[in-house]
């Protein structure tokens, strides 16, 4: 499969299992030096109206994405397996 970043950007990630909304993508994780993509980054919502700041990030490895879409990122995973706290993500 072969996608650019910039088409991924601000597409909506949905959990397929649920149908759970967790968000637009924001961002790639790859591997160096090999320069493959690892997962996709989706920042988590919003706590109180904005004031807050965020949650955790989803952290979405891209074997579990089932379909990319004009618009829409379908995944299969549990969300609660891909949160990350902000500011922690794997290297």
């Amino acid at each position: 499969m072969s996608v650019k970043f910039t088409s991924l950007q601000c597409k909506e990630v949905i959990c397929v299992s649920n149908g759970q909304r967790l968000g637009f993508v924001s961002d790639v994780q790859i591997t160096l030096p090999e320069g493959n993509v690892c997962a996709i980054v989706v920042p988590g919502p919003c706590r109180f109206p904005g004031l807050l700041g965020r949650r955790e990030d989803f952290i979405i490895p891209w074997n579990s994405i089932c379909k990319i879409g004009p618009d829409i990122v379908l995944v299969d995973t549990k969300p609660e397996e891909c949160r990350v706290p902000r500011g922690r993500r794997p290297s």
